[in-house]
């Protein structure tokens, strides 16, 4: 019977003229999106390899030069293209794709891509995953919100209770069938985006990359599955097929367009971010006066002096057998090593609360959610960067600290005039991102995907609860 149904209400949604023009319509955006996306990742990953190997061929000609000058010179970290980001470039416009590694500093990313984009495109760009998060659940609305008020106003909704047919086999069977629908839309572009991937050359395994698109296949149909539910609970709870329409069109205006805005504002005025200058202001502050603002830098000096002189039994530093400017060096690094991990740990801790509040508002626009699991998935959210920045900074502290060293114990008495030899330069390794695993993005974004499955299963019960004590009149 629930078979029969399905069939039913397949055939009639694809007999609609409309369907047809619309599907084919959303298809064809999702077949360009990828192949846009696709080659958009190509170029990026083309791009920066290029000036990876030009900043590596820049680095290795310096020719001979102190060894901290060469740290000062530095090095660039670029963030590779994930191999989802075809799908969802999520905040890789805003986060920046390189890092500058430096003596003393710990950089924030430069060269966001959206501070080149023109107004027009920052509004907004197509892609597979702004197709899916938007776009389609219009179509299921679109299929979905007649499917009882429609049958009611007709006259034979009437007549299949009559008929003795279970009111939620029927709900099945009409769920089934705009399911089926939609899978002609969906099937075709799920196909070419896994040829697309197949295609792609990232520094990511296939099998890992595969698996992920699998995981990120599923928790679309999550959110397509929470929508339907939606959509015909409200067909079977309203009385006319106009009334359901305009509200699950209201329910879609304020999930998509007012809920993602206002989640943002309320997480930034809960847990305000704080300007550039003041994060940098905070970090030149311990660095002057210490982190436990009781050890300022000459004081530590003093102190580092002495316990070298006292380590090495010589009362001079022109004794030492080693360079003492290359200790104090590497000393300051260290020391500005536990202030930068203080005020970046801070910083990104904030940032998480606010991801937090941003979760916690999903619980009224399942878009929310789906859009932290997609980007988390594709590799382009702020957990991921941070992943990558990390790993940055470790290298950086890996090419100072090698310096450093050579610096103490080549240099002698000559201090900063010593040059090294460019072969030093060849010693530096390049910078090697290795994105994180599946389990690790999962652990990150569970609560999101948790709270999709809440949103399938509680429409789910809503759809069949109002099948169930729907009016036939």
């Amino acid at each position: 019977m629930t078979t029969t149904i399905a069939k039913k209400e397949f055939t009639e949604i694809f007999r609609d003229g409309r369907f047809r023009w619309i599907a084919g319509v959303l298809l064809l955006m999702l077949l360009v999106a990828a192949i846009t996306g696709w080659n958009q990742a190509q170029e990026t990953k083309a791009e920066r390899e290029a000036a990876a190997k030009m900043d590596e061929q820049t680095w290795l000609a310096q020719g001979n030069k102190n060894p901290h000058s060469a740290a000062h010179f530095g090095h660039s970290a670029f963030k590779p293209a994930a191999a989802l980001s075809y799908v969802d470039q999520g905040l890789n416009a805003y986060l920046g794709v390189a890092i500058w590694l430096e003596a003393h500093y710990q950089n924030l990313s430069s060269h966001r891509p959206i501070e080149d984009k023109t107004a027009l495109q920052r509004f907004g760009e197509l892609t597979l995953a702004w197709t899916l998060q938007y776009l389609v659940p219009l179509l299921i609305i679109l299929l979905a919100f007649s499917a009882f008020a429609g049958e009611r106003e007709r006259g034979t909704l009437r007549q299949l209770v009559s008929l003795g047919v279970p009111s939620r086999k029927l709900a099945l069977g009409k769920a089934l069938g705009v399911a089926a629908a939609l899978a002609l839309v969906l099937i075709p572009a799920t196909i070419l985006a896994a040829v697309l991937l197949a295609g792609l050359r990232t520094g990511e395994s296939f099998g890992e990359a595969a698996l992920r698109f699998i995981t990120l296949s599923g928790s679309y149909l999550l959110y397509f599955a929470a929508i339907l539910g939606l959509s015909l609970a409200v067909s079977a709870k309203v009385k006319s097929s106009r009334v359901a329409l305009l509200s699950l069109l209201g329910f879609w205006l304020i999930s998509s367009l007012l809920a993602p805005r206002l989640a943002s504002d309320f997480a930034e005025r809960l847990h305000p971010s704080p300007a550039v200058s003041e994060f940098w202001s905070a970090i030149n502050k311990d660095m002057q006066e210490g982190i436990d603002g009781h050890n300022p830098s000459d004081e530590r000096n003093k102190q580092l002096q002495a316990k070298i002189l006292a380590q090495y039994n010589v009362k001079e530093l022109k004794d030492l057998p080693v360079n003492f400017a290359g200790i104090a060096l590497q000393e300051g690094e260290e020391y500005g090593n536990q202030i930068f991990d203080k005020h970046h740990s801070r910083l990104w801790a904030l940032y998480g609360k606010q991801a937090g509040a941003q979760q916690f508002a999903s619980v009224i626009s399942p878009l929310l959610a789906v859009r932290n699991v997609s980007m988390g998935l594709a590799g382009t959210d702020l957990y991921q960067h941070r992943h990558f920045a990390e790993q940055a900074e470790a290298h950086r502290r890996k090419i100072v600290k090698l310096l450093n060293e050579d610096m103490t114990r080549n240099a002698g008495t000559q201090d900063y005039n010593y040059l090294a030899d460019p072969a030093l330069w060849s010693k530096v390794p390049q910078f090697e991102y290795a994105p994180p695993s599946l389990g690790w993005v999962l652990g990150n974004q569970f609560g999101n995907l948790l709270i999709l499955g809440l949103w399938c299963a509680a429409t789910a019960f809503i759809a069949a609860r109002a099948a169930g004590k729907m009016r036939v009149d």
